[in-house]
């Protein structure tokens, strides 16, 4: 299952993510917001994160103007290693090497095409492990 979420400013982009996920077949549950109203992307990245760091969803999404302010507030939650993607390589990169669990997206850069070609990459790309998980190790110890 994966877990989406989103201000204002990545709401229409997180309806686009959520209309392609129904045609892939992926499970998810949307964590809100529910229009394009002004609220707090940190209640938000707050909700999704819970979720993949308790285990109740494998993946989260969050959308917000730019992905920044939604990918800064995911990191301060234990377990979560969120990417800010803007670009298909780095969203295969971020899985393979980081074995990030929380993608962030901005719906006020990155047009809809691109965001789902974005999007199934982090669903699609495994962790190849080996070196990394030493280094994804070493990055996991910084939270205690």
């Amino acid at each position: 299952m994966i877990a989406l979420g989103s201000d204002h400013g990545g709401y229409a982009l997180k309806e686009e993510i959520k209309k392609h996920l129904t045609e892939r077949g992926v499970p998810f549950t949307d964590f809100g917001t529910d229009s394009e109203a002004s609220c707090d992307y940190p209640v938000y990245a707050a909700l999704v994160t819970k979720a993949v760091s308790s285990g109740e969803a494998e993946k989260g999404i969050l959308c917000c103007g730019t992905g920044i302010g939604m990918s800064m507030a995911a990191n301060k939650v234990k377990g979560i290693r969120c990417a800010c993607c803007g670009d298909c390589f780095s969203a295969e990169m971020t899985r393979r090497h980081n074995d990030a669990n929380v993608l962030a997206l901005g719906g006020r850069v990155t047009g809809p095409g691109l965001a789902l070609k974005i999007v199934d990459l982090f669903l699609d790309t495994l962790f190849e492990g080996g070196r990394h998980q030493r280094r994804v190790d070493m990055v996991m110890a910084m939270e205690t």
